[in-house]
């Protein structure tokens, strides 16, 4: 990667194509997710390598609990066993996690180790990892005005940046690049709120192929575009 390239501080990936990748390659969905897992921590490395300060990551919508128990059993499963080989990792590279979503709707166990690895690297200060788990824009901006409603909130008193601080990611920046992969042209309730100005970034690849070159087409593209929000 050139020494010039101006790389985004904070940067929002949908990881999209596992299935599709898997039936491609006459394989389960579940091989599918596992490939996907393994890109997702070599896409995750390059991002902090290169500078990147906050990487969020969609691993699994609100919606996904509608897929077949089978595969939701074994993503979760792939999420606790993640948590559990990467929290050396984590402190060893001194990244913070943040679980967003709904939490208290996953598996106890899940959540118990999700707790733990965020407990353990709070106060980690070289960068932050924000992994979407059960979450939902929409219900993130309903759970924000809920919370602003129970702490009796002067509407007078409302603006954007307190209203921030009512959301999943609230003291943290917005994203400046937002990728996703497979193909798909939309944002699918992921970050609504935080993206408004965030440049995109549509990628053809499958999410187990994208690779750290295609990282770097996605942030020269960035460095590429001008910035106005909106003036």
């Amino acid at each position: 990667m050139s020494k010039e390239l101006i790389v985004p501080h904070h940067i929002a990936i949908i990881m999209d194509g596992n299935r599709r990748w898997a039936k491609e390659n006459n394989l389960n969905s579940i091989e599918g997710h596992m490939a996907g897992s393994k890109n997702f921590k070599k896409i995750a490395e390059a991002c902090y390598k290169m500078g990147v300060k906050i990487l969020t990551v969609y691993a699994f919508s609100t919606e996904n609990w509608k897929r077949e128990k089978i595969e939701v059993n074994y993503l979760m499963k792939l999420l606790a066993l993640f948590l559990k080989k990467e929290l050396s990792t984590f402190s060893k590279k001194n990244i913070k996690l943040n679980i967003i979503g709904e939490i208290e709707k996953l598996p106890k166990n899940v959540r118990k180790i999700a707790e733990k690895v965020t407990r353990n690297t709070k106060d980690n200060k070289k960068g932050i990892l924000n992994l979407a788990i059960s979450y939902g824009g929409r219900v993130e901006i309903l759970n924000a005005v809920k919370k602003m409603i129970k702490d009796k909130i002067n509407p007078d008193k409302i603006n954007e940046e307190l209203f921030g601080n009512y959301l999943y990611t609230a003291g943290q920046p917005d994203p400046d690049l937002l990728i996703r992969t497979s193909g798909e042209m939309r944002t699918s309730n992921f970050l609504p709120w935080q993206c408004v100005y965030s440049e995109l970034y549509f990628s053809q690849k499958l999410w187990p192929d994208f690779s750290e070159k295609d990282l770097e087409k996605a942030i020269e593209e960035f460095r590429n575009k001008q910035r106005r929000f909106g003036k």
